[in-house]
């Protein structure tokens, strides 16, 4: 890989390596004043829906090119609720939290498109190739976070009629998971968006500039909680199921989206390149902000965040070279 994208994941890797010394060395407070979740609740609460809503806002649907988006999301959608439903059976057996199986499935599913996609396609496949990718990436988070929140909502409301009444009812389930979907950190604001969007009436400059440097702060906030988390949670007891997830995003998640763009979609060229690459990516930092978010996993997901984008340095050579041979 280029200088570029080395640096690239040189620089997260540091920036993770800062959160751990601020969480080791206590600077925000020791662990039972739960400062790493203080600042989660900040990411999730007040800086993504910034990102979300200026995002949504921004899109012009008949800009996206849907044969790519399609050859995409159909079957990484495809394959976090097939790992969802994996984790979801036998789940208390297992001994997983309500919201685990919906935390493993968006692990494996969130590619970190913005830190690490960026400079690898822009330096690998240049300007065309970045135009296509950040296509993608404008409803990356969109697609992805809205199905798999609307999962766990209406596990966890599932799990609240059963405590509070012995069995589920199916109409007060479906109301509460509605309720809780809608007005959610992560779904309200990209229909706020999609609502302004459809108005054709452009964002002032004044609230667009405010709800860019809101939205910048995402970033670098998740990197630095990664290492926040490690500091405070620790490693998991066993790195089985850390190694599992890295494996399944790495490896099997990209497979899975070239077999599904090229046999199904008729993908070549450059728009195959971009997917794949794409779903190759190590797990985003968003995992972990929706771990956090509902309790669930924390430290496991923080592994997969750390291994998974140690581990891309030796992978995604072998998905260009791949690729490279496929396309000649």
């Amino acid at each position: 890989m280029s200088a570029v994208i080395a640096n690239k994941l040189l620089a997260i890797v540091l920036i993770v390596g800062l959160g751990y010394l601020v969480g080791r060395l206590r600077w925000l407070g020791p662990p039972e004043l739960e400062p790493a979740r203080v600042l989660s609740n900040a990411a999730f609460f007040i800086f993504a829906p910034a990102l979300f809503f200026r995002t949504t806002a921004r899109l012009d649907p008949a800009a996206l090119p849907w044969p790519m988006v399609a050859a995409f999301f159909v079957p990484v959608v495809a394959f976090m609720l097939l790992h969802y439903a994996a984790q979801r059976w036998r789940r208390a057996e297992r001994g997983l939290p309500v919201a685990g199986p919906a935390v493993r499935a968006i692990t494996v599913a969130f590619g970190n498109s913005l830190q690490i996609g960026i400079p690898l396609v822009a330096g690998v496949f240049g300007e065309t190739g970045l135009g296509l990718h950040l296509a993608l990436v404008s409803v990356h988070a969109l697609i992805l976070l809205l199905v798999i929140t609307t999962v766990v909502e209406l596990d966890l409301a599932h799990d609240r009629s059963q405590g509070a009444a012995g069995r589920a009812r199916l109409a007060p389930v479906l109301l509460s998971t509605l309720r809780n979907t809608v007005i959610h950190p992560v779904v309200l604001p990209v229909l706020a968006g999609m609502a302004w969007q459809a108005t054709g009436v452009p964002l002032p400059t004044a609230v667009d500039e405010v709800l860019q440097v809101l939205g910048s702060a995402v970033v670098p906030l998740c990197l630095t909680l990664i290492g926040m988390s490690l500091a405070y949670m620790g490693l998991p007891r066993s790195l089985r199921g850390a190694l599992g997830l890295t494996l399944l995003k790495l490896v099997v998640q990209p497979a899975l989206v070239w077999a599904v763009a090229a046999g199904v979609f008729g993908l070549r060229g450059l728009p195959l390149d971009i997917v794949v690459m794409l779903a190759a990516l190590p797990a985003g930092t968003n995992a972990l902000m929706f771990s956090q978010r509902y309790r669930a996993l924390e430290a496991e997901t923080t592994a997969v965040n750390v291994m998974s984008t140690l581990a891309f340095v030796m992978t995604a050579p072998g998905w260009l070279a791949l690729l490279h041979g496929f396309n000649r």
